[in-house]
């Protein structure tokens, strides 16, 4: 097939006097892409970049009606907007072109931590209480209490920003003070409300999916109880837990953003697949599963969950990652991945292969992903 990969990368996103020093900490480098039009094209296919934006000099539209691809690889995370990352992919179905990954209204709706936690909440699927604050001094919803007081420690971050940013020691805050102060630096550093919910102290897991499920009938739709069976058509990668003990006090027992964006990679510790017993390990591959139907994400996602160990290792799910990353050898699903014998090359051709057939290409457009 004839791929177009359409990424933002950091060096051509815009830049501003006083832009925050982690604005674009969720784009990519050219060492993901290029190793994603390496991997496609061991596969057996036509790949080639493009930058994931309609301006110029990139004017998206008119280079992919001229590259006339057979089908979009798409990691864009955009730029600006609620909604950004499902940008790419709204105007990708303008043009009636095919692309890998979750559509419009799940890349939107995962990207609002706390929609996505009222789906979950509807479903009877596990995630920590939660407020939402728009102003510092807002009055405090009761599902942070306990009687009249608040039930610390709690947890503060944006609701709509990927690769933990905004993360760091500050977010847990002990007080009624810590809280509002922290609420109004992330009001005024991110310009967007801010997500407050408990705490949970433990291990953090997290589980890769591969695959879709079956079309969702109306019947089922209209019922709450979230899926208890795995389908055949759903892979789930092996756990991958951070090591979180191994990172010190600075990074406060917390998955944080320098972590992801700014340790070397040598330095970078987790446990892959992740020590779990068989009752945990099945327990959470069947939770992951169930939020990737029911916020009806396609091809591959990633699962996100906290282990209380104050309850058992009981566990929370923190969010789901319709666009995980695949920077090679470092991002988690890559690791997953690894852990599970694959390649980055089949790992990459896997998705395509995925989102192909869901398309109905044909057979002859299709390769087969190398080992």
């Amino acid at each position: 097939m004839r791929i177009a990969v359409l990424a933002n990368l950091k060096q051509n996103a815009p830049r501003w006097q006083g832009m925050p020093a982690d604005r674009w900490d969720d784009l990519d480098s050219p060492t993901t892409t290029d190793a994603l039009i390496a991997a496609l094209e061991k596969g057996g296919h036509q790949a080639e970049f493009f930058e994931a934006s309609i301006l110029p000099p990139f004017n998206l539209v008119e280079r992919l009606l001229a590259y006339r691809p057979d089908l979009c690889f798409n990691i864009a995370e955009g730029h600006f907007g609620d909604g950004r990352e499902a940008q790419i992919p709204a105007l990708l179905e303008m043009l009636r072109l095919p692309y890998t990954g979750s559509q419009v209204l799940a890349l939107a709706l995962a990207l609002d931590k706390p929609m996505t936690k009222r789906i979950l909440v509807y479903h009877g699927l596990p995630t920590p209480e939660f407020q939402v604050f728009e102003r510092a001094g807002e009055t405090i919803d009761d599902d942070l209490l306990d009687g009249d007081e608040l039930r610390f420690p709690l947890f503060v971050k944006p609701s709509r920003e990927g690769t933990s940013m905004g993360v760091s020691a500050s977010s847990i805050v002990r007080t009624v003070a810590e809280l509002r102060e922290q609420v109004a630096v992330q009001l005024e550093h991110y310009r967007q409300p801010i997500l407050c919910e408990h705490y949970i102290e433990g291990r953090e897991v997290t589980v890769g999916l591969l695959g879709n499920f079956a079309p969702i009938t109306a019947r089922r739709l209209n019922d709450r109880a979230a899926p208890n069976v795995l389908p055949q058509t759903l892979t789930v990668l092996p756990a991958l837990e951070v090591d979180l003990a191994a990172h010190g006090e600075s990074e406060a027992g917390l998955y944080t953003s320098f972590m992801k964006t700014g340790m070397e990679l040598e330095k970078f510790r987790y446990h892959c697949p992740a020590p779990l017993d068989p009752e945990q390990l099945e327990r959470l591959r069947r939770l992951a599963a169930a939020v990737f139907r029911v916020t009806d994400c396609r091809d591959v996602a990633r699962v996100d969950f906290r282990l209380d160990s104050r309850q058992g290792d009981q566990p929370y799910i923190l969010e789901v990652n319709p666009l995980p990353g695949l920077y090679p050898g470092f991002s988690d699903l890559c690791l997953q991945a690894a852990a599970a014998g694959w390649s980055y090359e089949r790992l990459i051709n896997t998705i395509v292969d995925t989102a192909a057939a869901r398309y109905g290409l044909s057979h002859e457009q299709r390769a087969h992903p190398p080992v």
